[in-house]
């Protein structure tokens, strides 16, 4: 008799080698893999497949498939308009910065719709999910909360309620027995995410499940886990503050560009209707090193200030210190001052942050960092009510930026008079509720910003 074949798992990642290795090539855990016999089938039988044949793509009948609304419009907005049915999403962020109170809220209000909603908490019992529904407020009848870690047993309960939504808490809390690992590891991770990806797509039951963020801010476990699920969101926010953002870093069904802001207060996270007012309320007028730049958040146009602090270097190396804006972007922009404005920067230090704990990467913000570091370095003020905004080019030329019209009518509500804009970009922008004044070089945009006066008399 022929003998029986077996391969060598690893119980970290669920790699498969013919021979054991004691260090695994993927995730790099020692003494991982595990002997296993090799599943066998037999010569001539094939197993039945259950999914539908491949059928032409004008032949397939296909409907408006009706959202579920979470009546949160922040989170109806980064979800693309709503939960699909027999979707997955992903939600992850720090401890404690609310994944589980936002994820309550939306069941809650999605069980208030007529939707049976199943809650399972594989980290906190069902009395301690209970007292923190009756600190938010939250009742009703169609939110069922469970407290278990077993998937087989979860999927059973939600199957047994006839759920129509089942939110998971979280996913490193949960196992299968078939991975024979500890929960939390990666092929625990990767097969129960898989199990759940297929009970969704089964029955048309949207799942959200959370997960834990390792210390560089990426959720923890094999990368294949988002690639596995349809969305992505990540809640940040800055430990000592109390604005949440909800952030799509992947979605099938709608923008990555949106962002979702919320406060948290005692009764949970409540939506702020006006992000760029909230941003800008604790601004000083006549500020050195301050400028504002109007930003494309998706759709929505949000103000945002930018500061700049520059000073001398008490070491030998000079640093740069970006807090909200891309590294290597500022790199860039410090070069260009340095090299085509005139600016004495190769002795300084180099500071910059993006207020209320935003993270702007668009190049549109090139000319309001540029402008704050002029400011901070020639220790004058930029107008109170200027803002500006353009992609700053190596020649220091400024180019024209998207949906210019937004930006400057977003300026104009919050009260700002005067935008410092791409001279190239006037020919797209309809009349202006504020003056423009356009500007061809990063140099001639400093000269505007930084005139003494009211930049209306230039």
């Amino acid at each position: 008799m022929s003998k029986a074949k077996s391969v060598f798992i690893c119980q970290e990642c669920g790699r498969q080698s013919p021979s054991w290795l004691g260090k695994c090539p993927g995730c790099e855990a020692w003494n991982s893999f595990l002997e296993k016999p090799a599943a066998r089938q037999q010569p001539g039988v094939k197993t039945a497949s259950t999914l539908p044949p491949p059928q032409m793509l004008s032949a397939i009948k296909t409907g408006e498939e009706k959202r579920l609304s979470t009546c949160i419009g922040e989170f109806d907005r980064v979800l693309g308009g709503g939960i699909v049915p027999g979707s997955m999403a992903l939600i992850g962020g720090e401890p404690g910065i609310g994944k589980s109170t936002l994820l309550l809220q939306a069941a809650a209000n999605v069980a208030a719709s007529g939707c049976r909603v199943v809650y399972i908490s594989g980290e906190e019992t069902t009395s301690q999910v209970s007292l923190r529904a009756r600190r938010l407020g939250i009742g009703g009848d169609n939110l069922f909360l469970g407290s278990e870690t077993n998937l087989g047993f979860i999927l059973e309960q939600a199957e047994a309620l006839q759920g129509q939504m089942l939110v998971v808490d979280s996913i490193q809390s949960v196992y299968t027995p078939e991975a024979e690992t500890l929960p939390g590891s990666l092929n625990q991770l990767r097969l129960s995410t898989q199990k759940l990806m297929e009970w969704a797509k089964t029955g048309n039951c949207p799942v959200f499940i959370t997960g834990h963020v390792t210390k560089d801010g990426t959720i923890a476990g094999p990368r294949v886990l988002e690639h596995m699920v349809d969305v992505v969101l990540y809640l940040e926010g800055e430990p000592f503050q109390a604005y949440r953002i909800l952030r799509s870093v992947k979605n099938r069904y709608g923008s990555t560009n949106e962002v979702g802001i919320f406060e948290m207060q005692s009764e949970g996270l409540l939506e702020v209707s006006n992000p760029s007012e909230i941003f800008l309320s604790e601004r000083l007028t006549d500020t050195v090193g301050s400028a504002v730049v109007p930003t494309l958040e998706g759709s929505r146009p949000l103000l945002v200030e930018v500061q700049a602090l520059t000073s001398p270097s008490v070491f030998g190396q000079p640093r740069r210190v970006a807090n909200g804006i891309d590294f290597n972007r500022l790199l860039m922009l410090t070069a260009v001052l340095s090299r085509r404005c005139g600016f004495k920067l190769g002795k300084e230090d180099v500071i910059v942050n993006a207020t209320g704990g935003l993270r702007i990467f668009e190049p549109a913000a090139d000319l309001a960092i540029a402008l704050a570091i002029a400011s901070s370095h020639k220790d004058h003020p930029l107008h109170p009510e200027l803002t500006a905004v353009g992609e700053v080019g190596l020649s220091g030329e400024l180019r024209a930026v998207s949906r210019l019209d937004r930006r400057i009518a977003e300026a104009a509500r919050l009260g700002f008079k005067y935008c410092i804009v791409p001279e190239r970009g006037l020919k797209n922008t309809r009349s202006s509720p504020i003056k423009l004044l356009a500007a061809s070089t990063v140099r001639e945009a400093i000269r505007l910003g930084l005139k003494p006066g009211s930049p209306g008399s230039v």
